[in-house]
């Protein structure tokens, strides 16, 4: 980790901003584990978090870090969606995706998925066969992010953004980078067209050294440690690796990176994300996220009755180690 890197001191900075008038935290969790798809290991990032807090977003894993054997990497099988965008960032490994409405890639470290589920998609996600026969190191994050109500039966759209596609910024010291992966911060803007505004980014921050992020009001935030250790919020609140702070209140994010850390993470880093809230009613289960329970339904007997689309004839696998 990580797979997208740059010497700090050669890109833009971002402005310079007082970290005394950041946002605070008003809640600091633990990510549980557990088991997604086909059994592969993630730590649910958002558990215990209120739903609201978390508007416009809906659910977020952090899948591995894990160090697969030969014949030990998963992925998902076929499965469907509605009503909500998926947003794929891979860190190490890779994964393969294909989906009923012709989109498909291969997302490599430092690359993002955006897939619009939109009216109903089908799709897998599963690792290429290279990787599941000789295993190897696996990272990534998956993030649900809700679509307002008027655009919840849109046509399903899939965009592949790799690594070279994203905007690099770096703290006004170059102590820290600033992957920006979708949306716009500090007028720096990702890849990728967002139905719902947000910004999104991989935040590395060298021992001892901090950042502050210029941050839109409208916007909550999020910031989620995937390694390290360190300080968030301009209380510079503690927090380390499997952990997220929902902060509040000012107009930009402090992160902060303790002076030593742990041999297996050189560096703190930060997943960032925050966006408009929607404010709208949630019905969410399983594949499916809609307003009303009644919308649910439809969306089960639309999947039941094939209206969310059909498994292409050239259908890839989840690949079996013979």
């Amino acid at each position: 980790m990580p797979a997208v890197t740059a010497d700090t001191l050669t890109l833009p900075r971002l402005t310079t901003l007082s970290a005394d008038t950041g946002r605070t935290v008003t809640s600091l969790t633990t990510a549980p584990r557990g088991f997604e798809g086909e059994g592969f290991p993630v730590h649910r990032a958002f558990a215990g978090v209120p739903m609201e807090k978390l508007d416009p977003f809906i659910h977020m894993d952090q899948m591995g870090e894990v160090e697969y054997g030969a014949g030990e990497p998963k992925g998902t099988p076929w499965h469907p969606h509605r009503g909500f965008e998926t947003f794929t960032y891979l860190i190490d490994g890779e994964f393969i995706h294909q989906d009923s409405n012709g989109g498909g890639g291969t997302i490599t470290p430092g690359g993002t998925q955006y897939m619009t589920a939109g009216d109903g998609i089908l799709h897998i996600e599963t690792p290429p066969a290279a990787l599941v026969e000789a295993g190897g190191l696996f990272h990534g994050l998956q993030l649900w992010i809700n679509l307002p109500r008027e655009k919840k039966r849109i046509a399903p759209q899939y965009q592949d953004l790799q690594g070279q596609d994203l905007s690099l910024v770096s703290s006004t010291d170059g102590g820290a980078l600033v992957r920006v992966l979708a949306g716009s911060i500090d007028g720096h803007s990702g890849p990728g067209i967002s139905h719902t505004p947000l910004a999104i980014a991989h935040i590395t921050v060298a021992p001892g050294a901090q950042v502050v992020v210029p941050w839109p009001a409208e916007f909550n935030a999020l910031a989620y440690a995937l390694a390290g250790s360190g300080a968030v919020g301009a209380e510079r609140r503690p927090f380390s690796s499997g952990q997220l702070a929902v902060l509040e209140q000012g107009d930009s994010i402090v992160i902060s990176a303790d002076d030593r850390q742990d041999s297996s993470s050189p560096n703190l880093e930060v997943f960032l994300l925050g966006g408009k809230p929607l404010r709208e009613p949630v019905a969410a289960y399983g594949p499916f996220v809609m307003c009303t329970k009644a919308e649910l339904v439809e969306a089960f007997e639309d999947y039941q009755a094939g209206r969310l689309g059909t498994i292409p004839s050239n259908a890839i696998q989840p690949h079996r180690v013979q």
